[in-house]
């Protein structure tokens, strides 16, 4: 289909009719296209303009409308009588250029213009006492309403709202009858964004520096851009913070020159041009001594100044200079990175213009180079031949080469906790970590879209990493994954030893990793001034240092509420987060003391008022000379005059009063205005205010009205007080705590279903609800802060504390290290196990599944207090014979012979299923239990029969667990599984395929959603569906832990999906968030899936009979 020449620059389809589309182009054409029969219907040449927008018009069949440049608004009725092109009669002539116009769906003739210079223009119909339908009237702001028509008919913007886009990436909702936005969301960055850096003295902003002429500072708690750069400096290579709290930041262009901007102030306070118009690829501020800059630059000089611009040293280099780096060890001491393909240092305490070493290697020019933080004289530099090197400046000396990026090497950063972790950036659009001991690849990640210029973290928080790209995105990564055994080891309360370590120990090849840096041992030091029993402390700083940004401050702030923490102990920043509500009124009072300024609007009158009106208003008068005060009321609502109405209603009766301010209310929520809050409020209504509160999606404000009610500030208006009246109260005071917790929850699931499950918690804390605060850290896969948080807060979340260091225990049963670490994280995991206080049966499972040799096992026995090999296999044997199963299969398992459990297990449950009386509660502990027997046992030739029934059993069960869980996602993947092993594998089980299917469409039928869209229309499940989906439920019973009740949503996964795109092999649909890969290496699913995968059905997806474990 190829009739235009030159560029298209629209396309609309038919409203009425899918098979028509209509396009137009920059060789001024407008064309009518017929997709069914891939042909032209109507062509319109010469239309005076390029058509910058057109649309189908929405109150004609064949009519389209376009528009080019300032106007006019042409409408080309295409078939009929009429056929031909008319002029729009009044949208001509605007003041500036028309970039896209939309018809109003269902207001005929309502139309909107965006031009290119933000504004918008909006035309609407008047219905006059003319039957000519092309009459207009103009509703520009400037608009003046004739004086023919009524007040409520005039008005100067209709009401409605605009979702408008700008080239910028600004995003905004334009109210246009209270003529402000009701969201404006902050522009990002639109061009590549070259450098990022933490603020020294707060690791909660970063800066970034980017190809569009600006430096943003954003606040990453909320993602918000806080101060931008005054004017366009042209493209910004490179940023640097001023050390401490000097809240400056020094930038460098690629063609003027270098600057100071003084953030808070915002603006410019110095300017440095020392190397005239070359471009400066590298800014450091000394952060040793906050004097000194250093700037490299195009033209071969490395420059170091004083901040007043008196320039110190200048250090020519044969070509260009890329990167440059103070040490941190040594003030006087800098590297820099040159494209002749070396690596020199500088000593600046001398006054000779030589570097001390130069260090040659690279095979292409040098870019960045980084000193480590923790170890004295190493440093690394990334190159354009893909490599990272590791230089010893002590030794003189290359220590070790990084090999695996496929193209040049840009952004470089040293942990500042663990001296052998670096992170590298590359144009191959990946990060690589790396193990620099023995220049292993730790992982690498493909989210980024185009080259990966910076990388940065925070001392104080030091595995949150940020890292910034040509994809004009900045990403935050956290790096705790890594360090899993660490994290766990502060949690089971071991020694120092196991926490924190000195740097020449910790890179020794094969030791495991410890915390090295200056956070680590502050955090030390602190706790070991404290009296008494610092475990509460150390779980909270080490909890804050590891813990992403996010909400982990705003939770800990929350649990020392709960624990009776005295407020004048909370910092400043607590009333900015969600708030424990026993403080959301107190502190809101003061805020708005502070804001007494504000003034009060008043509602405006109507202009030039006609005749009817006047008429009306006279009547008013002498009813209310007459006395007959109702009747001049009403008259005055008729008016439109609400204000005298309400004035005056009290002479009435309160009760009449009321049920004024009522029908306000409502025609105020119907025409969805903020005016309706005072009438609420005065008269008590909360329900109805908090109501109009959540259908706005406005859930603080909700929270806010709810809790200012539970403490008593609205008054219910009791209009006869009768003699019970405080008992009343108390039922109004019940109404109201349960209004309150239904916002907080609905907030809470705002959040949450964000993949924001720290948030999410927080909102339930606030109102102590623990449990739920628990539920949802555990739902997103916080594992390592829910244990945190529940063991502080003690016996009100100890059923979810346990639930939680159960799944950590597995996750680390399979943490992925080498052999000699396998013994340290089964330790792990039965000390994890062990601060369970009913454990007998977890700490079975573990050692069950551990594999080793029989020393080995018969040591984890003796830690977990049970038998030794051969014991169990003598108390199997016994149990067998008295026919106890559980016991039997348990002393098996954990005998030298594991296989032996399983017929036991699987005759059990086959019975069970042939039954119709079985419930869910009494297979799925032993299937569970078998689960636990080791891989290599399981995957042996001679159980394949048994294996294949076990996963079979354990598919099945899974689903229906699946379903009391309300793991929508995979119910259907999990039914689906169990059928095709079914049909695959040869076996003899009580489960047929017709009767899972059978199963399912019940499920599905009786758990749709009745609000379904018109393509897929509700229809109500069948009595026989009804009949199956009510037995299913009987065999399922209640779920124990009733908060984790719902799908997990972990942190990312509503993040856009990126270059590198997954498809899952459960849903077959494109993967949203973080990827979890399956033991072949290739077969992916949502990380999300697999959790809840792996919490109903411990066996992989694949049907191998390996163990999922995604913790």
């Amino acid at each position: 289909m190829s009739e235009h020449k030159k560029t298209i620059t629209a396309i609309s389809w038919c409203p009425h009719n899918p098979d028509l589309f209509a396009s137009g182009s920059t060789d001024n054409l407008v064309i009518i296209w017929n997709v069914a029969e891939q042909k032209v219907i109507a062509k319109l040449d010469n239309t005076k303009g390029v058509p910058a927008s057109l649309s189908w018009c929405w109150n004609a069949d064949d009519a389209v409308a376009f528009v080019s440049h300032r106007g006019p608004l042409f409408i080309w009725t295409i078939s009929g009588p009429d056929s031909g092109v008319t002029v729009h009669k009044e949208a001509h002539s605007f003041l500036s250029d028309i970039c896209i116009f939309r018809w109003h769906t269902q207001k005929k003739g309502k139309v909107v213009f965006g031009h290119i210079d933000g504004s918008l223009s909006v035309f609407q119909p008047v219905s006059i006492q003319s039957s000519n339908k092309n009459h207009y009237t103009s509703s520009t702001s400037e608009a003046v309403p004739p004086p023919s028509l009524t007040q409520n008919q005039a008005f100067s913007l209709p009401p409605g709202h605009a979702v408008c886009c700008f080239l910028d990436g600004g995003v905004g909702l334009y109210d246009m009858g209270a003529k402000k936005w009701d969201f404006l969301r902050d522009l990002g960055h639109v061009e590549t964004i070259f450098d990022c850096k933490f603020k020294p003295d707060d690791p909660n902003l970063l800066a970034t520096a980017s190809f569009d002429g600006t430096i943003k500072v954003w606040d990453i708690n909320t993602l918000t851009a806080m101060y931008t750069s005054p004017g366009n400096e042209g493209v910004i290579y490179s940023l640097s913070w001023a050390p401490g709290g000097l809240n400056c930041i020094a930038g460098a262009t690629s063609q003027n020159g270098a600057f100071i901007w003084d953030v808070q102030k915002g603006k410019m306070i110095q300017r440095f041009n020392e190397h005239g118009k070359n471009g400066i690829f590298c800014i450091a501020w000394s952060h040793k001594d906050s004097k000194r800059i250093a700037t490299c630059s195009g033209d071969g000089f490395c420059i170091i100044r004083t901040i007043d611009g008196k320039v110190l040293h200048k250090y020519k280099h044969p070509a260009p200079v890329f990167g440059c780096d103070w040490s941190q060890n040594n003030k006087d001491m800098i590297a820099t990175g040159c494209e002749d393909k070396n690596v020199r240092v500088y000593y600046v305490a001398t006054s000779s213009d030589q570097p001390l070493k130069v260090f040659s290697g690279h095979t292409a020019k040098v870019f960045h180079v980084k000193w480590s933080p923790l170890r004295e004289g190493i440093l690394c530099s990334g190159s354009d031949d893909g490599s990272v090197r590791i230089w010893d400046y002590t030794q003189d000396a290359c220590i070790n080469i990084l090999s695996g990026h496929t193209a040049p090497v840009r952004g470089l950063m040293w942990n500042t906790e663990i001296p052998y972790l670096l992170i590298s950036g590359s144009w191959d659009y990946t990060i690589k970590v790396w193990d620099t001991r023995e220049g292993t690849c730790l992982d690498t990640v493909y989210d980024h879209g185009a080259d990966v210029y910076g990388l940065t973290c925070h001392p104080s928080r030091p595995f949150t990493m940020a890292s910034c790209s040509r994809d004009s995105t900045v990403r935050l990564w956290s790096l705790t994954p890594l360090i899993t055994p660490l994290q766990i080891n502060i949690l089971a309360d071991r020694s120092w030893e196991e926490i924190i370590g000195n740097t020449d120990c910790v890179i020794e090849q094969g030791a495991p990793p410890l915390l090295c840096g200056k956070v680590s041992r502050d955090i030390k030091q602190e706790i070991e001034k404290l009296a008494g029993n610092p475990r509460v402390k150390k779980l909270r700083w080490f909890s804050e240092c590891l813990s992403p940004p996010g909400g982990s401050d705003n939770l800990w702030n929350l649990v020392a509420v709960i624990k009776g923490q005295d407020d004048s102990l909370l910092p400043q920043s607590y009333c900015k987060g969600i708030m424990h509500l026993k403080h959301l009124i107190k502190f809101r009072t003061s805020e708005a003391q502070e804001l007494t300024t504000v003034k009060m609007s008043k509602f405006g009158g109507g202009i030039g008022v006609p005749t009817k009106e006047e008429r009306l208003k006279e009547a008013a008068e002498i009813h209310l000379r007459l006395g007959q005060i109702q009747r001049y009321c009403e008259l005055m609502v008729e008016l439109g005059e609400w204000d005298k109405a309400l004035s005056i209603a009290p002479g009435v009766s309160v009760k009449y009063w009321k049920k004024l301010m009522q029908r306000r209310a409502d025609q105020l929520i119907q025409e969805d205005k903020d005016d309706v809050i005072p009438y609420c409020i005065a008269t008590g209504d909360v329900k109805k205010l908090v109501n109009f509160f959540m259908s706005r999606g406005q859930l603080k404000e909700a929270l806010l009205v709810a809790q200012a009610a539970c403490e008593g500030n609205m008054q219910n208006l009791h209009v006869s007080t009768p003699k019970g009246a405080s008992y009343s109260d108390d039922i109004y005071k019940e109404g109201f705590d349960e209004l309150l917790h239904k916002v907080s929850k609905e907030l809470a699931e705002w959040y949450f279903q964000d993949g924001r499950a720290v948030l999410a918690a927080c909102c339930h804390l606030a109102v102590d609800n623990i449990e739920l605060a628990m539920a949802y850290l555990i739902r997103g896969n916080e594992l390592e802060l829910a244990v945190c948080v529940g063991m502080v807060l003690g016996e009100s979340a100890a059923p979810a504390t346990h639930y939680a260091l159960e799944l950590l225990a597995r996750k680390c049963m399979m943490i992925p290290i080498c052999i000699p670490f396998c013994y340290m994280n089964r330790n792990l995991a039965a000390d994890l196990l062990l601060m369970i206080p009913d454990n007998e049966l977890h700490l079975v499972k573990l050692c069950a599944f551990y594999p080793g040799s029989i020393e080995e096992i018969n040591d984890i026995h003796e830690k977990c207090k049970l038998p030794t090999v051969e014991e169990c296999m003598q108390l199997a044997e016994t149990a067998h014979a008295d026919g106890n199963v559980f016991e039997s299969i348990k002393y098996y398992l954990l005998s030298q012979e594991p296989e032996k459990a399983l017929p036991i297990g699987i005759d059990f449950v086959k019975d069970h299923l042939s039954s119709s009386n079985w419930t869910l509660d009494t297979i799925y502990p032993i299937l569970d239990l078998l689960s636990y027997i080791r891989t290599e046992n399981l995957v042996l030739h001679t159980c394949t029969e048994a294996r294949n029934e076990l996963l079979i059993l354990c598919g099945y069960i899974g689903a229906l667990l699946a379903i009391r869980r309300q793991y929508q996602s995979i119910v259907p993947a999990l039914y689906e599984y169990t059928s095709q092993l079914l049909k695959r594998r040869k076996v003899s089980v009580p489960l047929k395929i017709e009767h899972l299917s059978k199963e399912l469409d019940a499920w599905r039928a009786c758990t749709q959603p009745t609000n379904q869209s018109e393509e897929s229309p509700y229809t109500p499940p069948s009595d026989s569906q009804r009949m199956v989906y009510a037995t299913l439920l009987k065999k399922l019973k209640e779920e124990p832990l009733k908060g984790i009740i719902g799908p997990d949503y972990v942190t990312g996964s509503n993040l856009p999906s990126h270059c590198d795109i997954h498809m899952s092999c459960l849903t077959g649909l494109k993967i949203q968030g973080p990827v979890f890969f399956l033991e072949d290496g290739k077969s992916a699913i949502s990380l999300n899936d697999a959790l809840m995968w792996a919490k109903v059905n411990p066996f992989s997806p694949l049907g191998t009979g390996l163990r999922l474990n995604p913790f």
